[in-house]
């Protein structure tokens, strides 16, 4: 029923219904479960599980299957101020690992909030000798996974080192993985075994994840998730020196080093990528980030007239939220005009665009680029020592 008695104009403020944040951080586990799909709340194979707390993944999964490394995977991206991921239980004997795999990859690919993959289990040891697969395996199942994180373009591989490489056993590994979305961690952790009451060694990804969660939680994408202490970690599997990093790193391989006084932490963040544009995760996840921001909040422009007002909802939608990114330290420059560039205009949209329906918007973006290596010049003179840091 009508609340107005004259016929006129009444003005009516209505508040905006706000976008629902963009979630980032968000791993997918793909794993090996103790009992998927067995009774009760059990999860099912091949069915994503958001969880955000590592009780949940006891309820849901039962714990890791034997010899696995999917719960260790789970409790320490918990342990490292993860707050939500989702777990995959891939099927196990007789389905042949690539074929669980790709299933795996496939259940997780409609997931909006994941924005990282790991799969902690493909170093599992596997039946009937309970040995870990071939490297020719391992590179083959990373690869799948690299691809499919490239074909889709909105997240990034976390993959981890073959359990017992060397330095150069690592860097051979290296040359045999190609990709963008991926970065690679070397060498594995020591962890506490509940079960034996010892320790055992497993895959960094999952502690990897939690240093990506809390770094996007505490800044933003745009900072290199790296020199964050590792909790839940008691040593490595292999002490990596500055020697060893010196070879490692111009190629991507992200070393895990404890540092006497100051823990063990993640000293590195590149991605595996040979183009120097996208050589920095920090890089890559703030334009994948971006994406993904422009293609849920643009949305609601597909269907509405081209025309100029369209051109200017564009233009001024992106620029706030590239403002914004601006004033929080994730571009460089020192004003916005030199931080980013949004066009959308008669130029970008020609009349056979507009006339074959398509919107197309010019954007450039200037990333900063984290601080790797601080140089320390230091002088010399009749007068004292002077000490000058050089980022």
């Amino acid at each position: 029923m009508s609340l107005y008695g004259t016929p006129g104009i009444y003005l009516r403020p209505v508040a905006p219904v706000p976008v629902a944040g963009l979630a980032t951080g968000v791993p997918a586990f793909l794993g090996y479960a103790a009992r998927p799909g067995s009774a009760g709340q059990m999860a099912a194979v091949n069915e994503p599980v958001a969880l955000r707390h590592w009780t949940e993944f006891v309820a849901a999964f039962g714990g890791a299957a034997a010899g696995g490394y999917l719960a260790a995977a789970v409790s320490g991206f918990f342990a490292n101020g993860g707050e939500l991921c989702y777990v995959v239980a891939l099927a196990d004997d007789p389905v042949d690992p690539d074929q669980a795999l790709d299933d795996g990859l496939a259940a997780v690919a409609p997931v909006e909030d994941v924005d990282l993959v790991a799969a902690p289990d493909l170093s599992r040891p596997r039946p009937p000798l309970r040995q870990p697969p071939p490297i020719d395996a391992l590179v083959r199942m990373q690869q799948r996974i690299i691809d499919e994180c490239d074909r889709k373009g909105d997240r990034l591989a976390l993959l981890d080192a073959p359990a017992d490489a060397d330095v150069d056993g690592m860097l051979r590994y290296r040359g045999r993985l190609t990709g963008t979305n991926a970065a690679l961690y070397y060498p594995w952790l020591v962890v506490g075994d509940p079960s034996s009451g010892g320790t055992r060694a497993v895959p960094p990804c999952g502690h990897v994840a939690g240093v990506y969660a809390s770094t996007d939680q505490s800044v933003g994408v745009f900072k290199a998730p790296a020199n964050a202490v590792l909790e839940g970690v008691l040593d490595l599997s292999r002490l990596i020196s500055s020697a060893d990093q010196d070879r490692l790193n111009p190629v991507g391989v992200n070393a895990l080093r404890a540092f006497p006084g100051r823990g063990i932490r993640v000293w590195g963040a590149r991605t595996l990528s040979t183009d120097a544009n996208w050589r920095y995760v920090s890089v890559r996840r703030l334009f994948m980030t971006a994406g993904r921001w422009i293609e849920r909040n643009l949305a609601a422009v597909a269907f509405e007239p081209h025309d100029t007002r369209l051109w200017a909802r564009i233009g001024r939608e992106l620029t706030v939220y590239f403002d914004g990114l601006f004033r929080a330290g994730a571009l460089k420059g020192a004003t916005a005009v030199e931080a980013y560039f949004v066009k959308c205009d008669a130029d970008t949209n020609p009349p056979a665009g507009r006339e074959a329906g398509m919107v197309v918007t010019d954007i450039a973006l200037a990333a900063a680029i984290p601080n790797e290596f601080i140089v320390v010049r230091i002088s010399v003179a009749p007068s004292g020592v002077t000490l000058a840091a050089l980022g």
